[in-house]
């Protein structure tokens, strides 16, 4: 044997990173590997915080100095040695950029092939492949500049003619009376700031809206003057809407109003670039297709010319096809997808690459996908295998581990009860063993006896937004309705569209949560008030100490733990504290203790530890509640910023628990969830509507919705080939008569 074939495993030895209790473990490269275990067990902190981390650590030491003093300052993971790592690519479900400049077309470069095509066969011949980009000046729509959309500004929003400047006319945020842009146009001398804006000439009005730049003395100083339509255009409409603070968001959303662009219909393209056709389609007709249509046009071409080019092309769009994401389109933006769409489409990318010998590391690829998808997604990871790729895994469904080559499983519990290898081995050994992922493989919810009876309903008419179809729908109330049906196929629309902004209809999803670094499980159910006054209580001074972003924060951090240092044009550093060590408080408030722990020590506990230590009152009814949905092992003070989508989702349900006799609609709450977790949650959602409320779950998990008391499929396919309600009745009455592709899998469930 040659020594080069010697590399057969990553050798993973003493990792300690969060939760690991110093494990180490090898596994085999160019297989396909899953880590099980419970939520918190310590799967992300061992493949992600220390193989992937480190694998990326190691690339970027291999940059020049100068390079490297670009890139964010990685932190070497905490472990004693890795051994015969490959380059890592992680594919995880962070939402793609909300530039509204990317589509699912310009981020997976179908775009980039289809404007080479249209270049070389479009007729007219309209130029080079640029003149069909609407993000170069070239192809773009001068009107728009290329986003598809104009905007115009509601004046009204702006001001109040009513009133005079020093009377606050201008309702625009930092534009109050005395604030410095206010001064700047008060004091400008184009209008009186005393006149009201009603009795403005002509002149004066156009100098208030749309002046451009222009020099003025404002009381003492020398400033730039311009008026306040210009303004506004340039201090809020330039920026991204996501990244605007709150109130400024809710600002433009108010003031300005956004029509498609009347020059090129929305399509973001020239009149010249709309003008050359292939068999009399232009290339943005081919980007508003349907994935799966535009696969099926792509076919018909035949042009020795961009031979090689057109397979790549068909190879891509099939690939999207069969990943489940053919019901998009290419002018989709990339920044509406959902977090397992984003995942599938930066997946299909990967797919086509010529690299082989790479660590490929997913994280849970499964969500949002129906069991008719998830096949299709586990032959991809076998592609990705065959191509002789270590394939990493984080997964909870059992038809994924069921293909794995090697399976490592994570826990026994989580959080502090979890960072141990219960099991390492393939699919066979763990089915045998008495870990609790082995006794849950084979677990099968059951069916119900008697469904409850709706106490009522919710009647949905004449639905069409989307793909959906004039659809007419009764959603009962009182019991638990699941909605089915496959990724694409209309199920968010219906719901999110015509339930989620009802009266009494409380939604949990898994969107980010709004908050800074400084926002954590504890300030954001409200559980620090309590703590605070408990603490405050026994040691005679006011709460305002306990809190890390008021009088108790250490002042080198401001409360934070960590300080950020800003590097101007390379990613910031953040490092620990060293006046407060991480502790976020100062030493004086570090002396005050409750039952002999500190305020830094309580909110390092778990929210399973905190439930003993505050036996009762408000805070024992949040903790409960965290509990109840399945984040005992949650710490008090986590920033948030860290939670996975189905803890953000969870975390929302249990605030949301307090409220009584509402609706509640969540959007697969099983994400993340262990098999044994699942079944915490189901035994919640029983005693939810048990309650008196009504629970809607738009899910895919088959054990979800063989509990449920009445099931919505929505289909038959995605996209075009979805949007109509193909069943809707009690999940027995599914299995026994219906030959969906929802039935067809919950049958084979119930019946194994």
């Amino acid at each position: 044997m040659h020594p080069a074939d010697s590399h057969s495993v990553i050798q993973v030895r003493g990792a300690r990173e969060n939760n690991l209790a110093d494990i180490s473990v090898d596994l085999p490269k160019r297989r396909l590997s899953v880590f099980t275990g419970v939520s918190g067990s310590g799967k992300s902190s061992l493949v992600f915080a220390t193989i992937a981390a480190e694998s990326q650590r190691l690339i970027n030491e291999t940059y020049t100095a100068f390079l490297q003093s670009f890139m964010p300052s990685l932190g070497r993971p905490d472990v004693d040695e890795l051994r015969n790592l490959s380059a890592a690519i992680v594919v995880d479900q962070e939402r793609m950029g909300a530039n509204s400049r990317s589509t699912v077309g310009t981020a997976t470069d179908a775009y980039a092939m289809l404007r080479i095509v249209f270049s070389r066969l479009g007729t007219p011949h309209i130029g080079t492949a640029g003149a069909f980009s609407f993000n170069l000046p070239e192809g773009m729509c001068p009107e728009c500049e290329g986003m598809g959309q104009v905007s115009k500004i509601d004046i009204e929003q702006l001001v109040d003619r009513e009133l005079s400047l020093n009377e606050g006319a201008i309702t625009v945020p930092n534009f109050t009376v005395d604030s410095w842009y206010w001064q700047v146009m008060a004091h400008s001398g184009f209008y009186s700031p005393d006149k009201k804006l009603k009795d403005f000439t002509e002149r004066e009005w156009e100098d208030f809206l749309h002046k451009p730049a222009t020099k003025v003395k404002a009381g003492s100083h020398n400033t730039t003057y311009e008026g306040l339509v210009t303004k506004v255009q340039r201090t809020f409409l330039a920026k991204d809407r996501e990244s605007m603070q709150a109130h400024i968001r809710t600002f433009v959303d108010r003031a300005v109003v956004f029509a498609v662009c009347p020059d090129c219909g929305g399509s973001r393209l020239s009149q010249a670039a709309l003008s050359s056709t292939i068999d009399g389609t232009n290339i943005a007709q081919c980007s508003a297709m349907q994935i799966s249509d535009l696969a099926r046009f792509v076919r018909t071409l035949d042009a020795p010319s961009v031979a090689p080019l057109l397979a790549n092309l068909r190879d891509l769009l099939d690939s999207l096809v069969e990943i489940g994401l053919g019901y998009l389109s290419l002018d989709r933006p990339s920044g509406t997808l959902s977090g397992g769409e984003a995942q599938r489409v930066k997946m299909v990318r990967h797919l086509g690459s010529s690299l082989t010998d790479v660590t490929y590391v997913f994280d849970e690829p499964t969500v949002g996908l129906h069991p008719h998808d998830i096949r299709r997604m586990n032959d991809l990871l076998l592609r990705l295998r065959d191509k002789g790729n270590t394939v990493l895994v984080v997964e909870h469904k059992p038809e994924v581990i069921a293909i794995a080559d090697h399976v490592v499983d994570l826990g026994p519990g989580a959080g502090t009860e979890g960072g141990h290898i219960c099991y390492t081995g393939d699919v066979a050994g763990l089915r045998a063993s008495d870990t609790l992922t082995g006794r849950h493989l084979e677990h099968r919810a059951r069916l119900r006896e008697t469904p409850r009876t709706p106490r009522g309903k919710l009647s949905i008419q004449g639905a069409d937004l989307h793909n959906l179809r004039n659809v007419d729908v009764d959603v009962p109330l009182g019991v638990l309705t699941v909605i089915t049906g496959v990724a694409g196929s209309g199920k968010s629309s219906l719901i999110h569209g015509y339930v989620a902004g009802r009266e009494g209809v409380v939604v949990a999803d898994q969107s980010a949560i709004r908050g800074s670094r400084r926002s954590n499980p504890a300030t954001y159910t409200g559980l620090l008030s309590p703590i605070r006054t408990a603490f405050a209580k026994a040691n005679g001074v006011k709460p305002a100490l306990f809190s890390a972003n008021s009088e108790g924060a250490c002042p080198n951090c401001n409360g934070i733990g960590l300080v950020y240092t800003d590097l101007a044009m390379m990613a910031g550093v953040a490092s620990v504290c060293e006046e407060c060590e991480g502790k976020r408080f100062t030493p004086e408030v570090l002396t005050y203790t409750l039952r002999g722990k500190n305020i830094s020590e309580v909110l390092n506990m778990s929210v399973a530890e905190a439930d003993e230590f505050f036996p009762s009152g408000q805070a024992q009814a949040i903790l409960g509640r965290l509990r109840d949905v399945g984040l005992g092992y949650l710490r008090l003070g986590q920033p948030l910023n860290t939670l996975s989508g189905g803890e953000r989702q969870r975390i929302k349900l249990a605030i949301n628990m307090a409220q009584k006799a509402a609706t509640y609609v969540l959007d697969e709450p099983t994400t993340g969830l262990h098999m044994a977790d699942v079944d915490q949650l189901l035994a919640l959602l029983d005693r939810l509507v048990d309650g008196g409320n009504s629970v809607i779950v738009i899910e895919h998990h088959l054990a979800v919705m063989a509990h449920a008391d009445w099931i919505i499929d929505i289909g038959p396919g995605g996209g075009h080939d979805g949007g109509q309600v193909v069943f809707t009745g009690t999940p027995a009455d599914l299995v026994a008569t219906e030959d969906t592709l929802t039935a067809r899998h919950l049958r084979e469930y119930v019946t194994t």
